[in-house]
This record gives structure tokens, C-alpha cells and sequence, in this order.
């Protein structure tokens, strides 16, 4: 029960039409959410699995994607160990944001971790819901990402009191990384064929730091589940990814809009390569729309299917608020007809 496509993406198969799915692919812009968004808040489609399902399967049904993603979040780690977390109308809020003070009050242990067996079950649901020829993913947060939001409430800005607070990190670990590991375990249990790592917040730190106090600890997911475990971060580049974070056993690696995605081929040189249509452009005109995304697949014809050998068609981030459905379904069509 999987999707042939995304599975010869993964063996870096050579084939002629990549295999699709975005993230945020269930969310806010799609009347399929909407609807079930009526009658039940945020928190219970994540943490009910016949509703957590039901959100996975609309896109895929929708839109045809070949690969479905559990319907979480993945702030939930951090509710788990004891911060608090309610979903408002503007945005996530934790119950307080984490100081040298209180980060001894952060919990471990099995109560912990069987929190986030709501995770395992949507994810059994939704696979039990998929048609067989569609794949499965989940994901967790990255670990800077999560400390980012539990020390600034989110990770929008500088970060300055991410970073002036940084020697903390190694504190939080302590706590997180644990949980983090079982939390891929348990979305493996649930039937997920890769488990992502999203570091929205990874990019805002220098190339150094980021090798310094994020690489040590992506080496420890990686080895969780090797081949099995993918990465993506925003506003990297090219000088934060070394021989030795290449060399880690990824299913492979998500590049945002910044990159000229051909390129990417030659940092990732195993497993997938996803991306990277820029999700604002979904928002032009029709004829816009298709003037821009021709860009792209011409971009992408510079490659043979050898060289291109792995790719995972999507946008460099998330699906964007009131984006038209129209173009979402109009993107699906035309990756397909101009590589088939």
C-alpha cells in the first residue's frame, strides 16, 4: 500500500512524471477543511483519528496527490512535556514561554511519550481511508524549531532571545530529544512510510551555529530510522549542509523557493529531492499562473529524468491561506502533462 511513484523517488528510480504532494496540503485554503473546521476545532481534527483522517484524505481525493500527511502539528511535543498549548484565532499560544527559570519543570517519562499516541492512531486511521496507491508520511518538528517556539512563543523575527538563550538548548534536548525519537517510532507503528523533520526556524541561524548545536542532533533523528527520515528547512543554503550532514542516512531533503531546485540534485545526492514551486505564485491570475509555473517546468527540463532521478514535485513551503483551489488543481494537471 503505497504510491510507485513517490517509492521510485526514494530509490532515486529514474522516472519521467515526479510524484506530488505540499505541505499544508490539508489546511485553511481548501472547502474540504472548511467544512469539517465548522464543527469541531483545530485541536480535536489533529487529535481525533476518524477526524484526523478525514482531513488527510480531502486533498488527495481532491486534488489526486500521490502521497497523503497525517494531520497534526508539531507543537504538540511541547504540550506533551508540559508547556501548555491552545490553538486561538490568531495563531498557537503556549501556556508560558520557556527561561532558564522553569526549563527544569519540563516533563519526561512514559506519560509523556503516550501522549502523542493520538499521532500512531490518526495515523493507522488515515491509511486504512487511503486508497491503496497513495503513500503515507508524518512528521515532527525540528528540534531548534520547537526550542524557538517554546523560548519566543513562535519563530517569527530575529530570534534574538532564541539565540541569547542558545545555551539552553542542550538543557532542552534533554527533555525533547527522547520524545522526539519515540514520536517517529510511533508514526512508524501507525503505518508512515517516511516520517519528515520540518526546520522552518533552521535557516535563521548562521551556517556555523547551525553545525555547531543543530547538526549533532539531526544525526540522532536520522539514525532513528535510517532512510527513512527526511529533512527540510527554510532559508538554508548551500555553506549550512557539509559532506558529513549530506552523508546521513535522509530519505531525503526539502528545499524552499530560494533554491534553484536543479541545483539541489547535487547537495542531496541520495533519496528524494522535494520542491520548490514558490506558493505565492499560486495566488496569480490563471494565465499568470501558468506563465510562471512554465518557468519552473522548464527549469526542471534543463535535467534529463537520470539527473532529476528522485524528484518530489511541490512548493518551497506550505499551502498559503485563501490560496485558489483552482491553481492547486491546475499545478497537479500540468506537472503531470508536461513530464508524462
Amino acid at each position: 500500500m503505497s504510491n510507485v511513484l513517490f517509492q521510485n523517488a526514494l530509490a532515486r528510480k529514474v522516472q519521467k512524471v515526479p510524484p506530488i504532494w505540499f505541505m499544508r496540503q490539508a489546511g485553511r485554503y481548501h472547502k474540504h477543511y472548511q467544512g469539517l473546521r465548522k464543527d469541531h476545532s483545530f485541536d480535536d481534527l489533529c487529535k481525533v483519528p476518524d477526524l484526523a483522517a478525514q482531513v488527510a484524505l480531502g486533498p488527495v481525493e481532491d486534488f489526486d496527490f500521490d502521497v497523503a500527511i497525517l494531520f497534526s502539528d508539531i507543537l504538540y511535543p511541547l504540550q506533551a512535556v508540559g508547556m501548555g498549548l491552545e490553538y486561538t484565532d490568531h495563531g498557537p499560544r503556549l501556556g508560558f514561554q520557556l527561561t532558564p527559570e522553569n526549563i527544569q519543570n519540563l516533563k519526561q517519562g512514559e506519560d509523556v511519550v503516550s501522549f502523542m499516541s493520538f499521532q500512531k492512531e490518526a495515523m493507522q486511521k488515515t491509511r486504512s481511508v487511503l486508497p491503496k496507491d497513495k503513500s503515507l508520511i508524518g512528521f515532527i518538528g525540528g528540534p531548534w524549531t520547537l526550542f524557538v517556539y517554546a523560548v519566543e512563543g513562535s519563530h517569527a523575527g530575529s530570534l534574538t532571545q532564541s539565540k541569547r538563550l542558545i545555551s539552553m538548548f542542550p538543557q532542552f534536548l534533554k527533555k525533547m530529544l527522547p520524545l522526539l525519537k519515540e514520536n517517529i517510532r510511533l508514526q512508524f507503528e501507525g503505518g508512515a512510510e517516511v516520517v519528515m523533520i520540518f526546520d522552518t526556524a533552521g535557516g535563521e541561524l548562521s551556517p556555523l551555529d547551525f553545525r555547531k548545536w543543530v547538526q549533532p542532533v539531526l544525526k540522532e533523528l536520522s539514525a532513528v530510522a535510517p532512510g527513512k527520515i527526511g529533512y527540510y528547512s527554510k532559508n538554508t543554503q548551500t555553506t549550512y549542509f557539509d559532506q558529513e550532514f549530506v552523508s546521513l542516512p535522509w530519505a531525503g531533503m526539502g528545499f524552499d523557493h530560494h533554491w534553484n531546485l536543479p541545483n539541489c540534485f547535487n547537495v542531496s545526492k541520495k533519496g528524494f529531492v522535494q520542491g520548490n514551486f514558490d506558493q505565492s505564485m499560486l495566488f496569480l491570475e490563471k494565465s499568470q499562473f501558468q506563465e510562471s509555473l512554465g518557468i519552473y517546468i522548464e527549469n526542471m527540463k534543463t535535467l534529463t529524468p537520470e539527473q532529476r532521478a528522485g524528484w518530489v514535485s511541490g512548493l518551497g513551503h506550505g499551502v498559503l491561506p485563501k490560496t485558489p483551489e483552482d491553481n492547486v488543481r491546475l499545478f497537479v494537471e500540468t506537472i503531470r502533462k508536461a513530464f508524462a
